[in-house]
């Protein structure tokens, strides 16, 4: 592999970066991309068994199937609690 070479400035000489920048807004679209984007950060563990978009989705869509049948009563984190069953009388 060839070592890179430094190329230094490269603007042209006939665009002033003072002008370029002068209308320029920060986060101008920052609240639109946040809104329209869903990322999620996997924890090391979870990552080794699904590495890649479509295992998530499919493990996701399979818990809210189960959600659907099971019948369960909801919890904090909108995660399901197990049904209790008392002792056979």
């Amino acid at each position: 592999m060839k070592p890179a070479k430094d190329k230094g400035d490269e603007l042209r000489p006939e665009y002033d970066l003072t002008a370029l920048l002068k209308g320029g807004v920060r986060g101008k679209y920052a609240k639109r991309y946040s809104a329209e984007s869903n990322v999620v950060v996997l924890e090391p563990d979870v990552h080794k068994e699904f590495r890649n978009q479509k295992d998530v989705n499919d493990a996701l869509r399979l818990v809210m199937e189960l959600r659907k049948v099971g019948g369960g009563r909801s919890v904090p984190g909108g995660r399901r609690a197990p049904k209790v069953v008392g002792p056979a009388s």
